[in-house]
């Protein structure tokens, strides 16, 4: 297979890892993939701790963890950085939210509890979210920042909003309702 490859691109046959012709300069990517795999190595080490333990629950959910950050980069084909490894996470906790409302409205306490035990375990793996006073203090400047004064110009100040509040995990629901009510106070 390799002699196909080489077969393909003589010019590389002859290289090494330190070289900057193939590999780059060693830019900030390196940094985020250190990040994210310090990420992996916890949730393998957790995910370990989880077989000897026997907990069924943490290790379905360090299992799912897993599964879709290694998707994820598949998808990509590259190393994850660490803001696309904390999105696919926060994904994973949306969708537990979404089925928490579901389950509850079909009258399954049963499955509300064990998606609520895996929120748990997911949160444990994000930073801390923003609190309310964050969130108002960010919707208030990206409002002064774009200049919005009516609710057409709420994705603008979303998108400010998110950029301030960036490194916490923040519900994309609550952040828009917010703009959207504050936005509907002043126009």
């Amino acid at each position: 297979m390799w002699a196909l490859w080489y077969s393909k691109f003589p010019e590389r046959k002859n290289f090494s890892a330190s070289d900057t012709r193939f590999f780059g300069t060693g830019d900030t990517r390196t940094s985020f993939a250190q990040i994210t795999m310090a990420l992996m190595e916890r949730i393998q080490k957790d995910l370990t701790a989880a077989m000897m333990s026997k907990d069924e629950l943490r290790l379905s959910v360090l299992r799912m963890m897993k599964s879709a950050l290694k998707y994820k980069e598949i998808e990509k084909v590259r190393a994850l950085e660490d803001a696309e490894a904390l999105q696919v996470l926060q994904t994973l906790l949306k969708q537990r939210r979404e089925s928490v409302e579901q389950f509850a409205k079909g009258g399954r306490q049963d499955l509300v509890d064990k998606e609520t035990k895996e929120i748990g375990i997911l949160e444990a793996y994000l930073p801390a979210g923003a609190s309310d006073a964050d969130m108002g203090a960010a919707i208030e400047a990206a409002i002064a920042e774009t200049g919005a004064t009516s609710p057409k110009s709420m994705g603008a100040v979303i998108k400010a909003a998110k950029a301030r509040l960036e490194g916490k995990t923040v519900d994309g629901k609550t952040l828009s309702d917010r703009v959207k009510e504050r936005l509907s106070r002043t126009g």
